[in-house]
């Protein structure tokens, strides 16, 4: 998750008449903190920032694939990279805090943190669009009224526990809640783009666009270059330049995204030095092909983020929409298959770790046998549950480890005898089902070169007599099919955040199981998980709220929907030696926003592309 928050004012005329209706746990604060103390309410500058940093320079990162509209938030075709640089949202997150936020559009917020059944925020009266409009109540109001009825079926999910937007004043307005204590929201609602009311009339939120579209953000769009790359400039007008948590930031005078068929290609292209900063994700890649010119000329410089935030489960998605995926116990017996010791050491040069948890590298991972405490959640829901999850979430868990000889024979011979228990049988070398039907699979992908970490757990699969193919279709093709949730097989990344919630819905909960556009792609219909989400979104506190977590993270690992894969708790950059980042590191985010560009590194890097 993204959020925002806002710097304090009084609270002003036309609003006196509220004072009466709040009660003693109702509070108005310059920062949103759920669960916890904010750390820099009291600073001018955020401690991540260099205020002293020059403005100019560019830069430039990559992106795969291509775009068509400049509306994100209607869910419509491919949305544009960068975009977010052209609003502000309501508040703005801290980068070291999870669940904090402080003033950008409001300047304070009124709530309950206890029984959070509203939120009142009281915008900026300096806030400006950037064609020097100001910002008001009733741009919030459109902004979050098109969200709920136009936006895609993820968003207006995540957003359904919004009942109204009402406007209180021109500076003020009021989002109430369906439920009575969901303490999350004021955090979900602070953290989206505000749009202006205005520059909406007449045009059709719901449309693919690649009209500008007004907001009060830093950075104005510059160029466009249909499908291949767009460029912002900043805005040396920017309203909110002077808030704690913007000064130092935003430095580059421009930002440019370019378009690439895929990451090989994309890489080509970082190393000519067609765009200045590339995110590694592949480790062949890390360890084996930084080794060109420009590396050892030191006009190109590796960097590591090691961060502290749960790393982002890298998975096999079963779809369990379709057999045989709709059974426990084909799932259990195939997740056996994959072998990750083999692979981390003959494929990725030992730079990962096998995920136990989809919560991994925090305190949200589920370890161990459930405690006490845990078991008091769980206890009147195990009856509920199937006897193979029943047993799964009681365990220590561990996911099979091999001897990393590439052979996996000890798990595969374990999981052919799961299989045969379960019914399946093997004929002339092919698995059926309990009718007799050959079991056939498609393994959807969009990535190149995905197909070499592929082949091992495909080589296995067929090994128990799994027919599987691989279907690689283009990137909108992809994104259709996703929507769609027309699939057997596929990977996925889902990031997670500190402060779980409401999207946990998004992509665990039965609601979101057959809405297209939606996070839940392995089709989990449990009601139990749903149960243990609704617990995590009202936990009174922070005990509480990764006590349930870690009982959500055992009941995900238990059911088998997906296949936790490999990650690891860093970011991988490498960039054309002309930058500079603050001493001290958020520990969040690598706050790219908060670098800048050194003017006559920059001069030797184009002096070293010329020559080239």
């Amino acid at each position: 998750m993204s959020f925002a928050i806002l710097k304090g004012r009084a609270f002003i005329g036309g609003l006196a008449f509220l004072s009466q209706a709040l009660n003693a746990a109702v509070q108005t604060t310059p920062y949103i903190a759920i669960h916890s103390q904010p750390k820099y309410a009291a600073l001018s500058v955020m401690p991540y920032a260099n205020i002293h940093a020059p403005k100019g320079g560019y830069l430039s990162q990559a992106s795969n694939g291509t775009f068509d509209n400049l509306n994100s938030m209607n869910g419509k075709g491919s949305s544009t990279e960068g975009i977010d640089h052209l609003f502000d949202s309501l508040m703005a997150n801290s980068l070291d805090e999870p669940g904090v936020m402080y003033p950008l559009l409001a300047e304070k917020v009124t709530f309950d943190p206890d029984k959070t059944r509203y939120v009142i925020f009281h915008l900026n009266p300096k806030a400006r669009f950037s064609d020097g409009s100001g910002v008001t109540a009733q741009d919030v109001k459109f902004s979050f009224d098109a969200y709920q009825t136009k936006s895609n079926p993820g968003l207006q999910m995540y957003l359904a526990d919004l009942d109204k937007t009402e406007v209180l004043s021109k500076y003020a307005v009021k989002m109430s809640f369906k439920s009575e204590n969901n303490a999350e929201m004021p955090l979900i609602l602070s953290s989206l783009p505000i749009y202006s009311a205005k520059d909406w009339q007449g045009k059709d939120f719901t449309r693919v666009t690649m009209q500008p579209i007004l907001g009060s953000g830093p950075y104005l769009i510059d160029r466009i270059d249909a499908g291949r790359s767009i460029t912002y400039k900043r805005n040396p007008n920017y309203w909110g330049k002077d808030l704690p948590v913007n000064k130092g930031r935003y430095n580059f005078e421009r930002l440019k995204y370019v378009y690439y068929r895929n990451l090989d290609i994309a890489f080509e292209g970082f190393k000519s030095g067609q765009y200045t900063l590339h995110e590694e994700f592949t480790a062949r890649k890390w360890v084996t092909e930084y080794d060109f010119p420009a590396v050892k000329a030191g006009m190109v410089v590796k960097y590591k983020f090691q961060h502290q935030n749960p790393i982002p489960t890298q998975s096999f998605v079963f779809n369990t929409r379709r057999a045989p995926f709709d059974d426990i116990q084909f799932r259990q017996a195939i997740s056996n298959a994959y072998d990750f010791e083999w692979q981390n050491k003959a494929l990725f040069y030992g730079q990962y770790q096998r995920l136990q948890s989809y919560f991994s590298n925090s305190e949200l991972e589920a370890k161990g046998i459930p405690s006490q405490a845990e078991m008091a959640i769980l206890k009147p829901h195990l009856a509920r549950l199937s006897p193979i999850q029943r047993q799964g979430v009681l365990k220590k868990w561990q996911y099979p480890v091999s001897d990393a000889s590439g052979f996996n024979r000890a798990h595969l011979l374990m999981a052919r005898q799961q299989l045969l228990q379960a019914g399946y049988r093997v004929k002339n070398g092919q698995l059926l089902d309990t009718k007799g039907k050959p079991i056939r699979i498609e393994f959807l992908i969009h990535q190149d070169g995905l197909q070499r970490t592929l082949m091992p757990f495909i080589r296995n699969m067929k090994r128990l007599g799994v027919q599987v193919s691989i279907r690689h279709v283009d990137v909108p093709q992809y994104i259709e099919r996703m929507r769609s949730k027309d699939f057997d097989m596929t990977t996925s990344v889902m990031p997670q955040s500190l402060n779980p919630g409401n999207e946990q819905a998004q992509f665990w909960g039965s609601a979101s199981a057959d809405q297209p556009g939606n996070y839940n792609y392995s089709g989990i219909k449990n009601p139990v998980i749903d149960t243990l989400i609704e617990q995590i979104i009202q936990a009174p506190n922070r005990e509480q709220l990764v006590l349930r977590t870690q009982v959500l993270d055992r009941l995900l690992r238990a059911g088998y929907y997906q296949i936790p894969t490999y990650g690891k708790g860093e970011n991988w950059f490498a960039y054309w030696n002309m930058y500079h980042q603050p001493k001290v590191k958020p520990k969040l985010s690598a706050g790219i926003d908060y670098w800048w560009s050194d003017a006559a590194q920059a001069k030797k890097v184009n002096q070293y592309l010329r020559k080239q």
